[in-house]
């Protein structure tokens, strides 16, 4: 009995210590400043005790199936303040904030929306730390819990062990080993020291900015973005590594990695294909009622560049920006392009989904069309496509000529987090202006 009085009593003091020193450094209004330590919980957690003599502290180190990433509260004055998600190199501002106070509990409440991706994170706080939940709407009763801690800059742990080996290089890698068909991926790692950094590529996407550690011979990484929130866990075995990928609280499988340098995916643009002698059509009505009708003298004369997207997918948000941004870049050639976007959403009310598609091409600064095009769903997307040949992926580019001629059909996207991003660019700028003389 005595250790648990013990460990109790170690877990107290640690916690006075915190308040005090919370307390005595920091003056705010509302939320503490500066960074924090957020958790999702994937799992509650128990502690498995195995004789009344045996207890388990876990103090600053993580949690299996717990989710861990970092944020910062940035205030703009003493009264307004933003959110700031890290992931690795990336950066994720968040505005849409709620702050406010529960008479019946005495506590402060918090809402911080992910307005693109329709969820938020609602948090009761006291002091240091907040305890909550994250929810995507348009799932049902799709909820993870969640808790913060203020002042805590580590991701995963604090731990500073030796590594094993240095995982820095690419790994060809398959997921879904348990399964009969594995899917082909490519995993791009930076370590330094103990901290990890990278993302996976595949043939329909990449899994954006990871971060996480490395500490002996186990490793994990983590994401989240307000549309998903990925977990992988992996031990080094010799020359190669297994772990299990979780993405939130409803998918799990396991992987397995290894050094081969002639390991490669599929060209983007060798897996969709068009069917013989039809032709791309189509007629829609933007959020803003105008009707939108291809063929049709608005896209005489134009390189076109249809888009076949999601507002609930972080790759078709990350090729969103690479057209805004390119179009901002070269002015000399947006007269020539007319580019839509359609948008397949989880939303079951079109109306809902048109206010959503408005309030997200808005927030992002989208100079293009987005047309709401159905349901999330590949099916759904080929039905507005029977010109091509097999959608397999959220986002899918169609380039069509000035002549109305299919001249790329690119699968995925590889986004501002992979190797491959600096090369596209350069890819798609070229095939545009060859299209232009």
């Amino acid at each position: 009995m005595h250790k648990y009085l013990m460990a109790g009593f170690l877990i107290t003091l640690s916690a006075l210590q915190f308040w005090a020193c919370l307390s005595a450094e920091n003056s705010f209004t509302r939320v503490a400043p500066g960074i924090w330590r957020g958790v999702l919980e994937l799992e509650k957690f128990s502690i498995p005790v195995r004789d009344k003599d045996t207890v388990i502290i876990l103090y600053d180190q993580f949690k299996e199936n717990e989710l861990p990433f970092n944020f910062e509260i940035k205030y703009l004055d003493d009264e307004r303040f933003y959110v700031e998600i890290i992931n690795g190199a990336e950066r994720i501002r968040l505005d849409s904030i709620q702050y406010g106070r529960d008479r019946t509990r005495a506590r402060d409440t918090m809402n911080i929306h992910f307005p693109e991706y329709q969820s938020y994170i609602h948090v009761e706080i006291r002091g240091g730390v907040m305890q909550g939940e994250w929810v995507v709407t348009t799932k049902d009763d799709y909820r993870i819990p969640f808790y913060a801690y203020s002042g805590k800059d580590y991701r995963f742990t604090p731990l500073t062990l030796t590594p094993e080996a240095n995982l820095t290089g690419d790994w060809a890698t398959l997921f879904g080993t348990e399964t009969d068909a594995p899917e082909k991926a490519i995993g791009e790692f930076k370590q330094t020291g103990n901290r990890l950094e990278g993302t996976f590529r595949t043939e329909t996407g990449d899994y954006r900015f990871l971060e996480g550690t490395v500490q002996g011979r186990k490793f994990w990484l983590s994401c989240f973005d307000g549309a998903h929130a990925y977990l992988f866990n992996g031990s080094i075995r010799g020359d190669s590594l297994q772990g299990e990928f979780r993405s939130g609280k409803h998918f799990r499988t396991l992987w397995t990695a290894w050094r081969d340098p002639n390991f490669q995916l599929k060209n983007a643009d060798s897996l969709t294909g068009l069917k013989n002698n039809e032709n791309i059509s189509f007629r829609f009505k933007t959020p803003e009622g105008r009707e939108l009708t291809f063929p049709s003298k608005d896209f005489e004369e134009k390189i076109k560049i249809f888009t076949v997207a999601g507002t609930w997918c972080p790759n078709c948000r990350d090729e969103q920006v690479f057209l805004t941004e390119y179009l901002k870049e070269h002015p000399e050639t947006a007269a020539d392009l007319a580019i839509v976007s359609f948008s397949f959403e989880r939303h079951k009310d079109p109306r809902l989904a048109n206010a959503h598609i408005l309030a997200y091409k808005k927030k992002m600064g989208i100079p293009f069309d987005i047309v709401y095009a159905g349901k999330a769903d590949k099916n759904d997307a080929s039905k507005v496509f029977p010109a091509i040949d097999n959608i397999m992926a959220f986002p899918t580019m169609i380039i069509l000529d000035k002549e109305n001629r299919v001249r790329r059909i690119h699968t995925g996207f590889d986004g501002p987090a992979t190797s491959r991003y600096a090369g596209f660019k350069k890819e798609f700028s070229s095939l545009i202006e060859s299209l232009r003389q």
